[in-house]
């Protein structure tokens, strides 16, 4: 466990890390690329629990999101099964949780307010905080990816599974955009990435 985590964590973080993974019936693997979540957390049937993390995402998206992933769990220990999934509970452990690692020696100076502000109410993904998505993104390998706040109005642009879309205008802090098969309108944040078409 700790070679295979050591790799995907600022080490500063690692030994705090596997003090919380400390459980016999705790598993934590390592996944290719979702698109749709960056990992998730599930009790299995036979009484043990899993968390699973992309293994794309650069070592503080991934830690933010391991550290989600765990918080489930111990809500899940404490309060039982019949909790929302990002209800009270849930958020009241990610901050206990994080708390320790909103620090220099983890992430760096830039990120630290971000972090702050953010985990005074955690949403369900950090993604929907669109300033906290943005400053992340800065550390993930270059790809050739359109933000949806840089697409142009009018132009048209894909998204990862084959969708087009025409770029419409931003609502209060969102983008509406029309699916040009269907055209249906969608709300998108603008921290999307997108493969903008000529």
């Amino acid at each position: 466990m700790q070679t295979q985590i050591q790799e995907y964590i600022p080490q500063p973080a690692l030994a705090q890390i596997l003090k919380l993974l400390e459980h016999d019936n705790l598993v934590v693997k390592i996944k290719k690329e979702r698109k749709t979540r960056h990992g998730d957390y599930r009790p299995l049937p036979n009484g043990k629990h899993q968390i699973t993390v992309n293994s794309n995402l650069n070592k503080y998206r991934f830690l933010i999101t391991l550290i989600h992933e765990i918080a489930h769990f111990e809500a899940y220990q404490t309060y039982g099964r019949f909790i929302k999934p990002h209800g009270i509970e849930w958020k009241r452990t990610f901050q206990h949780l994080m708390l320790p690692f909103i620090n220099p020696d983890v992430f760096p100076d830039d990120l630290l307010p971000l972090l702050a502000k953010h985990f005074k109410n955690p949403k369900a993904s950090s993604d929907t905080d669109v300033n906290l998505a943005l400053a992340l993104k800065q550390f993930d390998e270059p790809n050739d990816k359109t933000y949806i706040f840089e697409v142009p109005l009018g132009s048209y642009f894909k998204l990862y599974n084959g969708k087009v879309f025409k770029q419409g205008k931003r609502r209060v802090k969102r983008f509406e955009c029309v699916e040009v098969k269907t055209g249906r309108r969608y709300l998108f944040n603008p921290n999307v990435e997108v493969e903008l078409l000529k």
